[in-house]
């Protein structure tokens, strides 16, 4: 009988691991590699639809086509499942959950982000009260943003804006980053770098990057950016090479079903 009950409670382990990889996959458009395992002793407690932990693993992945992620993954205390959904292959939580979480983005994935049409319609065409004193009342673009990871949790921007009268304006600044309200990564402490701005056009520059990271201060928000049924919220960040480390907890809601769940992201409103 304690044979059959634990080959019984490893097939009930393999089963949750598989629908939980399969639905979990759902989150992202694309995915190199997403591994989950449950941890549960004595391993009957599986047949209740109960564990200990619950662990997942994701490499190369992709939300919403556009924004590469390098490495993801979260873990749990105890879970309770719903046992019946299992078997139908669905993975239901009985009550949300929370998770320790990791997320690692790439230097090349956010310069590929910044390419994004969400992003790109956040960064064109824009006429604040800041902007239009600058321009003239003509809408403004910036363009060719690049992002480079620095160490001490700094960054250094750079970006172009034809203007009216002035051309094409460069624009470079090296900023700190926090993290706001939990949810908001916050680029603090601007050091505009001028040495390659004509003379001509440094004052002019100097506006506009103001205006540009005050711009990218409202974007970044990840209560706009959300994985279906999963919510982000952080402690702490970290450059660490190319590599931008962000670490916190995950509120697990719920987990799609069948087919990809569209993020639900909004830019904040101007």
């Amino acid at each position: 009988m304690f044979g059959t009950t634990t080959l019984t409670a490893d097939w009930g382990e393999q089963l949750i691991n598989s629908v939980a990889t399969q639905a979990i996959t759902h989150l992202f458009s694309e995915s190199e590699a997403v591994s989950v395992s449950v941890g549960c002793f004595p391993a009957a407690k599986i047949l209740q639809g109960k564990v200990d932990s619950f662990k997942m693993q994701g490499r190369g992945l992709v939300i919403r086509r556009q924004f590469p992620v390098t490495e993801m993954s979260f873990a749990t205390d105890a879970v309770a499942l719903d046992l019946g959904a299992i078997f139908q292959g669905k993975l239901r939580l009985q009550q949300p959950t929370q998770a320790i979480a990791e997320i690692t983005l790439s230097e090349a994935g956010i310069n590929q982000a910044f390419q994004a049409e969400l992003v790109q319609n956040r960064l064109k065409n824009i006429l604040t009260p800041e902007l239009a004193a600058i321009s003239g009342e003509e809408p403004v673009s910036f363009t060719n943003v690049q992002i480079q990871l620095l160490p001490h949790n700094q960054v250094q921007l750079q970006a172009e804006v034809e203007l009216p009268f002035h051309g094409l304006v460069p624009i470079k600044v090296i900023t700190g980053l926090a993290i706001e309200r939990r949810t908001r990564i916050q680029f603090i402490q601007a050091q505009w770098l001028g040495e390659d701005v004509p003379p001509a056009q440094q004052l002019i520059s100097q506006r506009l990057t103001e205006a540009f990271v005050a711009l990218l201060n409202g974007m970044v928000d990840l209560d706009r950016f959300d994985l279906d049924g999963v919510v982000l919220k952080l402690n702490r960040l970290m450059t660490v090479g190319d590599q931008l480390v962000l670490s916190g907890y995950a509120e697990i809601r719920h987990f799609p079903v069948t087919g990809e769940q569209t993020p639900a992201w909004q830019p904040m409103a101007a």
